[in-house]
Parts: structure tokens; sequence; C-alpha cells
């Protein structure tokens, strides 16, 4: 083994017991615990750089946990809105469409958020706060506490994206 498989063990093997624990009272749930600490301990082994130089463990070990833990809070949001959209739209797509013209909008649904892949998770809200659940730019900014030139710059992105996506499907065509 190497000096950073060394460390990386011995920190898994002092700390992943209480890093469990202290995720499973955050979280009240073991499996969902377990799985981030491993995923903690993956991003610590991403930062090789800076595993030598870390003088408290349990704190850098406990920011790593945080910062993914408000990372999937994040994720979790933006799929529930993409969720609730959905069948928003489905319920719509039910009562006024055809087979075929579900169809299409389905697959315009699926493109658009391949495009929207591309930006960031504040643009990703900004545009279905806007585009699919009305909210004028003024409310989206104090919701997701930016300016509201930044809600325009991250529309803006998130309009480039969905122009350049549709701009390589129509090269593959």
């Amino acid at each position: 083994m190497n000096k950073t498989s060394l460390l990386v063990d011995q920190l898994y093997r002092s700390h992943q017991s209480w890093l469990h624990q202290w995720l499973r009272q955050k979280l009240g749930n073991t499996d969902q615990a377990a799985d981030l600490v491993q995923d903690t301990f993956i991003k610590l082994l991403q930062t090789r750089d800076e595993l030598f130089g870390i003088k408290e463990p349990r704190a850098y070990l406990t920011s790593i946990a945080k910062n993914l833990l408000i990372d999937q809070v994040r994720r979790k949001r933006i799929e529930q809105a993409y969720l609730d959209g959905l069948s928003q739209m489905e319920y719509m797509l039910d009562a006024v469409a055809s087979p075929e013209d579900q169809m299409q909008i389905i697959q315009a649904i699926n493109q658009l958020c391949k495009a929207l892949e591309g930006v960031s998770e504040k643009a990703q809200q900004a545009f279905i706060l806007h585009y699919l659940e009305g909210y004028t730019h003024k409310e989206i900014a104090e919701r997701l506490n930016v300016s509201t030139k930044m809600i325009q710059k991250y529309l803006a992105s998130c309009l480039i994206q969905c122009y350049q996506n549709r701009q390589d499907m129509d090269a593959c065509i």
C-alpha cells in the first residue's frame, strides 16, 4: 500500500463509525447514512493533495459530509420540481392530446432535461420556476437568494444551452 492508501485506510478505520452515527442522527436513516459515509470517503480520496495536511480529521470529514448532504438536498428539490411538472403535464396531456402529440411532448421534455444537464443547479431551478411554474424574475430571485440580474443570467444560460442542444440534434439529422 502507498502512503495515500494507508492514510485513507487509517482515517476510515478511525472515523467511519462516528461519522455514520452522526449522519444517521441527521438523516434518520441508516442506509442513507451508510451511503453518505461512503461518498464522503470517496470525496476524500479525490482530494489526495490535501490529505496529508489535515489537522482535524473529524472537522474535515464533517465538512465534506455536510456539503454532500446539501448537494443531495438540492438535487432532490430539483428532481421533485421536475416530477411535479411532469405529473401536471401528464394530466394535461391525457385531457387534450392525441397519443402522437403526447409522444412528441414527452420527447421535447426529455430533450429539455438533457439540455439542462449542462447548467448549474440554480440555473435549472430558475428555469423550472420561471417556465414551468410561472414565477417572475423577482420572485425567483427572492426564493434563490440572488439578484434579478443573476436570474436573467441563469435563464439566458439555460436558453443558450437549449439552443446549442437543438443545434447538435439538427446536425445529427
